[in-house]
């Protein structure tokens, strides 16, 4: 396919170094950084020492994890029926 003055598989490789920017981004802020606190960030009940020892620099106790977790998965998604509202959101 033409691209004007673009090389031929520039965009593929545009596509791939974005993707690979992305993943590179997701995975140094996956990783805790710090200290583990004591109590949790956002509800103040003590984090278990085996937690503090299993994840290092743990900033929320598990029930806010699975809390915000729980919000991602409501929001998350695609609508993949293929019809032309869902297209047009």
């Amino acid at each position: 396919m033409a691209g004007g003055w673009a090389k031929d598989g520039a965009v593929s490789e545009q596509i791939e170094a974005s993707i690979n920017d992305e993943l590179a981004r997701l995975k140094t802020r996956a990783v805790p950084v710090g200290a583990s606190l004591t109590h949790c960030a956002e509800c103040e009940e003590p984090i278990s020492q085996q937690r503090r020892l299993a994840v290092v620099g743990v900033k929320l106790c598990i029930d806010c994890v699975q809390e915000r977790e729980n919000q991602h998965q409501r929001w998350g998604g695609i609508n993949r029926r293929g019809s032309k509202d869902s297209q047009l959101k």
